[in-house]
């Protein structure tokens, strides 16, 4: 049994769907603070599975020790935790409080369950402003917000436990960019509010729920002056986490690892893409740059090829179309109103 912390989020959704038709049974643990439960009950019309649904904070830690044990876990994937660079900068105690200190309490339930495989949902932002490119797992680490720092306080905390008893098996996983949606176009990215991330703020001006994108910056030392990034398709990123977790059967180790494409795509050549997937001209604006954002960033998947066999293979195309798919579905997301 699998027990997937934040399984009816984003990514998590979507690792649940590959768990599933991978023949694995899955417990997810989720308060829906930012996710909606009808995302799970289309993880099950997709596989023809079912997976069980536990209410409940990762915060709570005698919760989680129920729910390991009522389930009967062997692993954890853990993707419980807030997400926008944004609100951290505004809300730093809420990011601690949810993301550290339900990691803390995450990784007590599970010593005292005697449950110590764990696949942590990390991110590219603990490298900081990239010294060197493409980025490799020794690149030095640092944050520039408090969302980066409390991923990086979550890393340090898995290195130091793993050091003191090394039966943990503990992966973490830094993803880059992830995009696009189910092909069944019944799973997607869902933002509360304003979109954080590019991809789903275009499908927005695409299906006519905004007026246009604003690109910050246009000077940035690239080819085409705007930034940047590795976009990854979701279900490449979630099939890496179905190989992470195949790895630790075999290595009690704490091991950092890329998930990206190696491949950087500008913000002008992502909204040129869309375009073309959704049949018609993304309208956008070029706007002053945003503090904080840097020019380019993509990541050395290498080692990822190497230590799981694991190399995304979904292009920028399908990324595209399938986010196209999800969105023009559901152009509200999954409540089919404006009102979350």
């Amino acid at each position: 049994m699998i027990f997937v912390t934040g399984g009816a989020g984003y990514i998590g959704s979507h690792t649940c769907v590959e768990l599933l038709q991978a023949g694995l049974d899955v417990a997810v643990f989720d308060n829906f603070c930012n996710s909606q439960p009808e995302s799970l009950l289309r993880v099950q019309r997709i596989t023809g599975r079912t997976l069980r649904v536990i209410e409940g904070d990762i915060r709570d830690r005698a919760a989680l020790e129920a729910a390991l044990k009522n389930s009967g876990a062997t692993a954890v994937v853990h993707f419980a935790g807030l997400k926008a660079v944004g609100e951290s900068v505004e809300q730093p105690l809420a990011y601690y409080d949810n993301n550290v200190l339900g990691t803390l309490r995450l990784l007590e339930a599970m010593g005292s369950c005697g449950v110590k495989s764990l696949v942590f949902s990390s991110s590219a932002t603990v490298y900081g402003d990239p010294q060197r490119l493409p980025l490799t797992e020794d690149h030095p680490l640092s944050a520039t917000n408090p969302y980066g720092r409390t991923k990086l306080v979550i890393e340090d905390m898995l290195r130091d436990l793993h050091r003191s008893d090394p039966a943990w098996r503990m992966s973490i996983l830094r993803y880059f960019n992830p995009v696009g949606a189910h092909a069944s176009g019944l799973i997607g990215e869902d933002p509360q509010g304003t979109p954080n991330n590019l991809l789903p703020f275009v499908a927005q001006v695409a299906v006519g729920q905004r007026d246009a994108v604003n690109v910050w910056g246009d000077d940035y030392q690239t080819p085409d002056g705007t930034g940047v990034r590795d976009y990854i398709h979701v279900v490449d990123l979630a099939l890496g986490h179905l190989k992470a977790l195949e790895r630790l059967q075999a290595h009690a180790e704490c091991q950092a690892i890329n998930l990206g494409t190696g491949v950087g795509y500008s913000v002008l050549e992502m909204i040129q893409a869309f375009s073309q997937a959704c049949g018609k001209p993304v309208p956008y604006r070029i706007a002053g740059r945003r503090a904080g954002d840097i020019a380019s960033c993509y990541a050395d998947p290498t080692q990822a090829a190497n230590l799981l066999g694991w190399r995304a293979t979904r292009n920028l195309q399908t990324m595209c179309s399938d986010a196209w798919r999800w969105q023009s579905n559901n152009p509200t997301g999954y409540c089919g109103t404006d009102s979350h």
